[in-house]
């Protein structure tokens, strides 16, 4: 498998998504040899789905990727507009919308196939980087769509926390991300949650995982019991692809 999951699509100073992440999309695209990229955009809400493709295909142009966009909402059937592509690129937007969607039109399996047993590129942002994980309980978004599922693609063995933020607001009374994440794991005890704040990702080759980061900013590993552990980019967290739960 060779996948790049990230917590956000811009940092400050970015101009185009995935911006930040640009040498490890470089590389992807060099390793794989992927050229036809489909995107998935169910999770856009308040913008066109044709828009957020056209902003992928910008980001391809900037990076001088001789590497196509299509969107997979355009395709008659979307199964063999998974099987065609080279690579596969999700969206960030509401993971419930995303994550429903796929499920309702049996994309899970093809997705999985793709990826894991064909090799195809992926990459994911924000809600295309929960979608990764066993299940998406620990996005940040809200559960705006009835009979909403919860088991998502299952590519990495936790749960992800994108967007991760560790910070109290002055005057804000509820709970913090930190407090939330502690709740996540009071009810599912072994079921460890990792926190990835803007402008870092994960990458995965082969059964390799690594952590990367445009800002320096530590990825924060936690478990039910334990104080918190903070990993700097370029620490070694392969442990996190032999969790069992």
């Amino acid at each position: 498998m060779d996948i790049l999951l990230l917590s956000n699509g811009k940092i400050a100073g970015n101009t185009h998504v995935m911006e930040f992440a640009a040498d490890a999309i470089i590389e992807q695209v060099k390793r794989t040899g992927a050229k036809h990229f489909v995107v998935i955009p169910y999770a856009v809400i308040r913008s066109s789905h044709d828009d957020r493709v056209a902003l992928i295909q910008a980001t391809f142009d900037k990076l001088g990727l001789d590497c196509i966009a299509t969107g997979l909402h355009r395709a008659e059937d979307p199964v063999t507009a998974i099987e065609q592509a080279d690579g596969i690129i999700v969206s960030g937007g509401n993971t419930w919308v995303l994550n429903k969607t796929l499920h309702d039109l049996g994309l899970v399996g093809p997705i999985r196939k793709a990826v894991l047993k064909q090799g195809k590129a992926y990459i994911g942002w924000s809600a295309g980087t929960n979608i990764g994980c066993p299940t998406i309980r620990t996005t940040n978004d809200m559960p705006i769509v009835t009979g909403a599922i919860l088991s998502s693609l299952n590519f990495v063995p936790f749960q992800i926390n994108p967007h991760y933020l560790e910070a109290s607001v002055e005057g804000h009374m509820g709970e913090t991300r930190d407090e939330r994440i502690q709740e996540f794991l009071e009810v599912n005890k072994h079921e460890p949650v990792i926190g990835i704040p803007e402008g870092t990702w994960l990458a995965l080759t082969d059964n390799k995982i690594s952590y990367h980061a445009a800002n320096g900013k530590p990825l924060k590993f936690f478990s039910y019991g334990n104080e918190p552990i903070y990993y700097q980019p370029g620490d070694d967290v392969q442990f996190l692809m032999d969790l069992n739960y």
